[in-house]
């Protein structure tokens, strides 16, 4: 009888976190896609500024949805050492961020999306040289794979650029160091903050660093921006829409972790992957070699016996 109670509870519950991950999986995989069309289909060849936005639109909706619409408490900086580690953690992040949105202009998705498979590799790196944590060995085997699988794809790669494939490495590191970075600059429990107020602080700080970045590194790219905005009248609805998406995919990140765990958020992210790596071939019609396709499942499948043997470990 109280199984009967209990069931449209559950299933109420059921319906949520599906549509929780089917909206995480949209505005993850839409941003990344209208990344890819504004810097190397539309002509909007600013990834620093697209960046800026994106940083933007996240400080103006974290502030909406905290201060005013109370989806999350409040948690307020309590020192001013907490305020630089969180600004040193914006900095990461900013570069992590300008680091992939820049290989997206010279990378497909598919291959771009291959080499952030690696993060594992990355984050294990870093856990090790600034907390000394050691995994065991078993999990370290399962990084072989990982990277090897890289390399294959990178050999198998027809549209293979340089200076996008290091800016990529780049990023991936950038993204791995943040998180290994994050767990050791906001460990003290009193200063700890969910990942919904780290970006509402985190967001302001990347925009005054990104400024002056973009107009030094980009200086044409308010006059290029209005005249992309006269000659094509879906331009800045196509900027806002990216820039709200980017938020999206942050907020959806922290509800699917809240409902379900972080060992699920890590599964469906590796599903996640492959689902962009197909509807990017689909859409953009880059070319695809069996080397290439090779490479990148080999990574996948790394990345999941890494996942599993370091829960097992644990």
């Amino acid at each position: 009888m109280s199984s009967l109670i209990q069931s449209p509870a559950s299933r109420k519950q059921a319906i949520l976190v599906t549509s929780l991950i089917i909206l995480w999986y949209s505005t993850n995989i839409g941003v990344l896609l209208l990344n890819k069309f504004l810097l190397s289909t539309y002509g909007f060849a600013f990834p620093i500024f697209l960046t800026m936005c994106h940083m933007s639109a996240c400080a103006v909706f974290s502030y909406i949805s905290i201060v005013l619409l109370k989806v999350v408490p409040m948690q307020r900086i309590k020192s001013r050492s907490q305020f630089f580690r969180i600004a040193t953690l914006s900095v990461v992040f900013c570069g992590s961020v300008v680091g992939g949105n820049i290989s997206l202009k010279y990378l497909p998705v598919s291959f771009n999306q291959a080499v952030g498979s690696t993060t594992p590799f990355f984050t294990a790196l870093f856990a090790y040289m600034m907390t000394l944590k050691r995994e065991a060995w078993v999990t370290y085997a399962c990084l072989v794979p990982v990277v090897a699988g890289v390399v294959i794809a990178s050999g198998g790669e027809p549209s293979f650029h340089l200076y996008g494939f290091v800016m990529c490495i780049g990023a991936t590191a950038a993204r791995a160091f943040k998180s290994v970075l994050q767990g050791v600059l906001l460990s003290n429990e009193g200063e700890k903050l969910n990942s919904m107020n780290l970006m509402l602080y985190m967001s302001p700080i990347a925009v005054i660093v990104l400024l002056p970045a973009a107009l030094l590194m980009e200086p044409n790219v308010l006059e290029v921006t209005v005249l992309l905005g006269i000659e094509h009248k879906f331009m800045w609805l196509l900027l806002l829409l990216n820039s709200t998406l980017a938020y999206g995919a942050n907020l959806c990140n922290f509800l699917v972790t809240k409902h379900t765990s972080a060992l699920t958020l890590q599964v469906l992210g590796n599903a996640k992957g492959a689902v962009a790596v197909v509807i990017s071939i689909l859409i953009f019609r880059n070319p695809v070699t069996f080397i290439g396709i090779a490479g990148y499942t080999m990574t996948v499948m790394g990345v999941v016996a890494y996942g599993e043997t370091k829960r097992r470990y644990k």
